[in-house]
């Protein structure tokens, strides 16, 4: 039976970077990538350590073997996580109902998969009602980025409630971004 829940140990959080590794789009068939969704980013244990301090990760887990995850990632992490830098930098000029998204309470999610066995199930969609109930006090926005070329997740996050915002273009990954919004308060 798989259960939602946070991140609680190391063990969870090497759990992440494992699943991640499975489906970094650097490490997967193109035909993959096309047909089931991919990650960009490889998170370090200890960025993953500094994230998790922040604001837990929502987990999706079948025993002890996580199977699907939703990043916790608030807006102080871009200190420790450069990667994730052009995003906050997008997000500080992102306008949303004719308000900088930076005046809004928000964090984001730094990346979100589900492991192909489990796919087709609603796990993301769980994982995502958990950050709701988890977070939605505190935070009216939840953001994400979404490679262009991952059409699978765009999709899905158009189902669960996001909403395109903005399109930009990423340097070093040599591809254009979406960057989308759930807004809790609507």
């Amino acid at each position: 039976m798989t259960i939602i829940t946070t991140a609680q140990t190391d063990d969870d959080l090497r759990g992440i970077l494992a699943l991640q590794e499975q489906n970094l789009r650097r490490l997967i068939p193109a035909s993959v990538a096309a047909d089931q969704g991919f990650v960009t980013l490889q998170y370090t244990l200890d960025q993953m350590r500094q994230m998790h301090q922040a604001g837990p990760s929502v987990i999706a887990k079948d025993g002890d073997v996580v199977v699907g995850y939703v990043i916790t990632t608030l807006p102080e992490t871009r200190q420790f996580v450069p990667e994730l830098g052009n995003l906050f930098d997008q997000i500080d000029v992102i306008t949303y109902e004719g308000h900088p998204l930076s005046t809004y309470t928000y964090y984001v999610a730094g990346q979100v998969c589900v492991a192909s066995g489990y796919r087709g199930q609603a796990l993301l969609d769980r994982m995502y009602q958990h950050h709701r109930h988890l977070y939605a006090d505190r935070f009216q926005l939840f953001i994400t980025d979404i490679s262009a070329l991952n059409t699978r997740s765009l999709r899905v996050h158009e189902r669960i409630g996001f909403y395109p915002l903005q399109r930009f273009y990423e340097p070093t990954a040599g591809e254009e971004w979406i960057v989308v919004v759930w807004d809790w308060k609507k």
